[in-house]
């Protein structure tokens, strides 16, 4: 479905909703339980912001991770996020930060949802002991999630070999991370992030080995990039939609990422319509997180952006 045809579809359901207007059938012209019963239904979707958003912010030190809820809040106006470690790496077994961290959540009525987990070692790496490391290495954050009322964390799955050798030495770090895991209540969730993982069939191949119910899932709209081509001239992308599609199934978060807008409010790489639906279709009622990764305009604007669309997107559908 292209991004025009789905406009055109939320245009038509904003004139349906006109006639409604017309014929009297807003909550203010109802009787005053009905007018409370809407109000109380719960949306499609709710919307988080993933920290790498403001990574440019957070490298140059204008701002620092305990900031990132605060800024959450009272910037943006939305109540939940998305840790990334490399922003409190050294500080995942620190009680006292990470009780400072909480409690800054806590006073601005915000809620910690996943923390993202990069550089702590491949978890489909051939060598078993350097897989075991990785499992290891992971279980920190695990308990920092714990700590801070997360309800996942996320991880990567690189690997090295042919496709289905990849597959189990993936499943299998996987899977011991997930045991450990679900003794502290913790999912684990595996976002396409380049090579293989990239690849839907191939990520969707390694959630039916794992097979856990704490093992699942993060789509990405964009990180769809696979690698280079085998000529060296540019590179392998995967499809996006049907990636996000053959992954939702496993999904237990979403990452909605954006680049680029047009004069519209419209981001240009993705169409946010079509992808929400494929989303929504596949029964996610979740948070869907902002992560922007544009160059212009700001970290600040971006994320403004980001949201008014996911808004959009949410009202249409609604």
């Amino acid at each position: 479905m292209s991004s025009g045809a789905t406009r055109r579809e939320f245009l038509q359901t904003s004139t349906i909703a006109g006639v409604a207007a017309g014929a009297g059938l807003w909550a203010g012209s109802q009787p005053a339980s009905a007018a409370a019963k809407e109000e109380s239904i719960e949306p499609a979707f709710r919307i988080s912001l993933a920290e790498w958003s403001l990574h440019t912010a957070l490298y140059g030190g204008k701002i620092t991770n305990l900031d990132f809820p605060v800024i959450t809040k009272q910037e943006f106006g939305l109540d939940a996020v998305e840790y990334v470690n490399a922003f409190f790496a050294d500080k995942a077994r620190d009680e006292a930060y990470l009780s400072d961290l909480k409690g800054r959540c806590d006073g601005e009525g915000v809620r910690s949802l996943l923390i993202m987990v990069d550089r702590e070692g491949d978890l489909g790496a051939a060598d078993e002991a350097e897989r075991r490391q990785a499992v290891e290495n992971h279980h920190k954050w695990v308990e920092a999630a714990k700590y801070l009322g997360c309800h996942s964390i996320r991880v990567n799955a690189a690997s090295s070999g042919s496709f289905e050798e990849q597959q189990k030495l993936a499943a299998d770090g996987l899977a011991k991370l997930g045991e450990f895991a679900d003794q502290h209540g913790i999912n684990v969730l595996v976002e396409n992030h380049g090579g293989l993982s990239s690849n839907g069939a191939w990520l969707a191949g390694v959630m039916k080995l794992v097979s856990m119910p704490n093992v699942g899932t993060l789509p990405d709209f964009g990180n769809f990039r696979i690698g280079k081509k085998e000529d060296g001239e540019g590179y392998e992308w995967y499809d996006r939609y049907q990636g996000v599609q053959e992954l939702m199934p496993y999904a237990k978060a979403v990452s909605a990422k954006s680049h680029k807008f047009d004069d519209a409010g419209n981001e240009v790489e993705t169409d946010f319509f079509r992808m929400m639906k494929i989303v929504l279709e596949a029964g996610y009622s979740g948070y869907v997180g902002i992560e922007w990764e544009g160059g212009e305009p700001d970290e600040y604007e971006g994320i403004r952006l980001t949201k008014q669309l996911l808004e959009r997107v949410r009202e249409g559908i609604a």
